[in-house]
């Protein structure tokens, strides 16, 4: 399953690439005067018949071809868990920094009008 992005083959993105850019075309040629005008009509049917001939006639097989069994690693264990303590203490300081000058911060009262 080489080439796999997000669980589906390139071929999807390339047709995707193909239908953004036929509309993007598309979208400036209706802005155009004249015989240009009516190419729009071209340029659907052509990303039609590459989409057809894409969609017809796949390179690969339907049926994918079982794989061995995959054995996953985790080569960066030690860091993250060097990356949690020192994230942990990070969050620590801060919450005592706010507790010592925001929330023990001295409200001093308003002095009383006298007559």
């Amino acid at each position: 399953m080489a080439g796999m992005v997000l669980g589906v083959g390139a071929g999807v993105f390339l047709l995707a690439l193909i239908w953004v850019l036929v509309l993007l075309l598309c979208v400036l040629l209706s802005r155009a005067s004249g015989i240009a005008r009516f190419s729009i009509v071209f340029v659907f049917l052509g990303a039609l018949i590459i989409t057809t001939v894409l969609l017809l006639f796949p390179r690969a097989s339907e049926f994918p071809a079982p794989e061995g069994e995959m054995k996953i690693v985790d080569a960066f264990f030690i860091g993250r868990y060097v990356l949690l303590a020192f994230l942990s203490a990070v969050f620590l300081g801060g919450l005592f920094l706010l507790l010592t000058h925001h929330l023990l911060e001295p409200i001093y009262a308003k002095p009383l009008r006298s007559c």
